[in-house]
């Protein structure tokens, strides 16, 4: 699934594709906000891990969980 994060004061975004579920996704999100967290940790599909003070975080955007069609479709 697509994670796009955009963070206050920056012109660009962290953009990344990732083996989680959206409820998983937004249950990270919703516990780093809501605990007083001081970042936000996600990891994408090769290993990379992102990590994001919460104070910065203007959005989360999680895309759906559909895989991409591969090729021309009728």
């Amino acid at each position: 699934m697509d994670i796009r994060i955009g963070i206050a004061n920056s012109p660009r975004e962290l953009s990344f594709e990732s083996a989680q579920t959206s409820n998983d996704v937004e249950k990270i999100v919703a516990e780093a906000l809501d605990g007083k967290a001081t970042f936000l940790k996600l990891a994408d599909d090769k290993g990379k891990i992102y990590i994001v003070p919460t104070a910065s975080l203007s959005y989360v955007e999680v895309g759906s969980e559909e895989s991409r069609r591969i090729g021309f479709v009728a």
